[in-house]
């Protein structure tokens, strides 16, 4: 195996998308792919578990007892499976597969000495397609905003599900929880930028317009957490600034 692929799930048994799973572990058996079951109580854990029986060699299935949340149910799959496996590349795409795993793939050539750290953005081009409701991209805009100037990083997108470490940089990103659960991917930005410094951080990232990225319905974020938020961001900022 030459990647890891963590796909966080709470609750995807009917929104799962069966089918590209299907395609693409039929197809590529140099990735291995490690599905968390985040607390679920539906029958996800059924669905994973098809996919296990179905390509032993290249899935694993982690089954949580109670829901931490996206980051830390990351963080726990990224601990699982960093000391057993020679994977060379780490990261995470959501359930839903916004991002196909086809692309994530394509995006671990990029992960060399040089650079460490590659992420999905959600940029629209005259060359790609982005499908996102207006609403969300005004909002998201804003928040990317707010989120940029508290890094003091220049990043479009720090919250596109589309991310990829070396080694080295997953070791370092995900080796203690996280404050927030939604909000994570800031804190791995933060984590990194500290370890390394802002110009060498710089040097070892990499943002990259995606291709294909589809708004996918039923997001796991209430509606309400866009008040709350703020808070996280500010809790974030001052453990790490």
């Amino acid at each position: 195996m030459n990647a890891c692929i963590i796909v966080p799930c709470y609750n995807e048994a009917k929104r799962i998308p069966t089918p590209a799973f299907n395609s693409f572990l039929s197809k590529d058996s140099d990735t291995q792919i490690l599905f968390v079951n985040d607390g679920s109580t539906d029958d996800t854990a059924e669905v994973l578990q098809k996919f296990r029986t179905l390509y032993p060699k290249q899935v694993e299935v982690l089954n949580l007892e109670k829901n931490l949340g996206k980051g830390n149910a990351v963080r726990m799959g990224i601990q699982n499976t960093l000391h057993h496996t020679d994977c060379t590349v780490f990261g995470f795409l959501d359930a839903d597969l916004s991002t196909s795993l086809e692309e994530w793939v394509a995006l671990t050539q990029l992960i060399t000495d040089k650079t460490e750290f590659v992420f999905g953005s959600r940029f629209k081009k005259i060359d790609n397609s982005i499908e996102r409701k207006w609403f969300r991209f005004v909002v998201g805009r804003f928040i990317a905003t707010a989120i940029s100037k508290a890094l003091n990083l220049a990043v479009y997108d720090t919250q596109c599900g589309c991310k990829l470490f070396s080694r080295n940089a997953t070791q370092l990103a995900f080796a203690s929880p996280f404050i927030s659960p939604w909000l994570f991917d800031v804190e791995l930005f933060f984590r990194l930028k500290n370890h390394y410094g802002t110009a060498t951080f710089k040097a070892k990232s990499m943002e990259i317009p995606l291709k294909n990225w589809t708004h996918q319905e039923d997001s796991k974020i209430k509606w309400t957490y866009g008040f709350t938020m703020w808070f996280d961001l500010f809790k974030i900022k001052r453990a790490y600034s």
